[in-house]
């Protein structure tokens, strides 16, 4: 299940004009993109979904959720049904519905690199606390907020958390969540970058201040090119969308890419295109878009 061998680039190479390669793989970020601010999934966007697999595109759910939080889409698994989780940590098939999906691939965060991020971004920010979230654990320092929709299992120190000794020494770590109450959320991620370096690869897709750390390799795009490649589907092939920046790796590497409306500013600078805000339902309007250059646009749509 774990997988930490080589990966496919995720850098992009561009060969032949995206525009003259029709789209075989979409790739949406779920929270501001194809989710509202509700967490609703609208019935536009919905319809767009399925006539793109429908059409023989498949589609891909690339979220920094955990597994456990897909419950949101579950009802709009198509075809191979599996998701990119944890910002690229993990790869799961939701075909069993909430509560019984199927870990296909893991990409751990070696507990050595993730007790070095720790360290270094405490050293380089004194007041962060951490979470640490596993394949089927959540656990918390006591001082990390309330950030999250779940009840954290066990309340002890990073080091604690992630020692030999610690409540799940043996299950594989996804990504550390780093919290801070006063620094301003990008100042945070570049701080910490400079801090943690290649040890691990560290990102954010929240308003606040807090940073989500991975193994050095693990992102998006990466994660994304390994399911890419195992399909004979080339990344001019790919069409992504996102709205923070944990999704700019992917962005660039897809061969077409839009930033939502409401997109970040680095997110916006990454794309190659943008459409309207996820409350407008950005990502159904260019997949009807994509569909009518191809002739199977639905006559239903709105």
């Amino acid at each position: 299940m774990r997988d930490n061998g080589p990966v496919t680039s995720a850098t992009r190479q561009p060969e032949t004009p995206a525009s003259a390669l029709p789209p075989r793989l979409i790739a949406t970020d779920l929270d501001g993109t194809l989710l509202r601010d509700d967490k609703s999934v609208s019935p536009r966007t919905v319809a767009a979904l399925a006539a793109a697999e429908e059409a023989g595109i498949e589609v891909f759910f690339v979220t920094g959720r955990p597994a456990r939080w897909m419950d949101v889409v579950s009802d709009h698994v198509h075809g191979h049904g599996l998701a990119i989780c944890g910002n690229g940590a993990a790869v799961v098939d939701l075909h069993g519905g909430p509560g019984a999906h199927r870990f296909v691939k893991v990409r751990e965060l070696a507990r050595e690199n993730a007790l070095d991020a720790v360290r270094l971004l405490r050293d380089a920010a004194p007041g962060t606390v951490y979470a640490i979230e596993q394949t089927y654990g959540f656990n918390q320092e006591p001082d990390y907020p309330k950030l999250h929709m779940e009840i954290p299992d066990v309340l002890l120190s990073a080091e604690e958390l992630l020692g030999p000794n610690g409540p799940l020494p043996d299950e594989p770590v996804l990504k550390i969540l780093a919290y801070h109450p006063s620094i301003e959320p990008d100042a945070f991620l570049t701080l910490a970058r400079l801090a943690i370096g290649e040890r691990a690869n560290v990102t954010r897709s929240s308003p606040s201040a807090l940073l989500e750390i991975s193994g050095p390799d693990v992102s998006k795009a990466s994660t994304l090119a390994l399911c890419c490649a195992e399909r004979g589907i080339s990344h001019e092939e790919v069409v992504a969308f996102g709205d923070m920046p944990n999704d700019v790796e992917m962005l660039t590497w897809a061969g077409r890419s839009y930033a939502m409306g409401n997109a970040h500013p680095d997110v916006i600078a990454a794309a190659s295109g943008r459409t309207v805000a996820n409350n407008d339902d950005g990502v159904a309007v260019v997949i009807e878009r994509l569909l009518a250059e191809r002739g199977q646009a639905p006559s239903t749509w709105a």
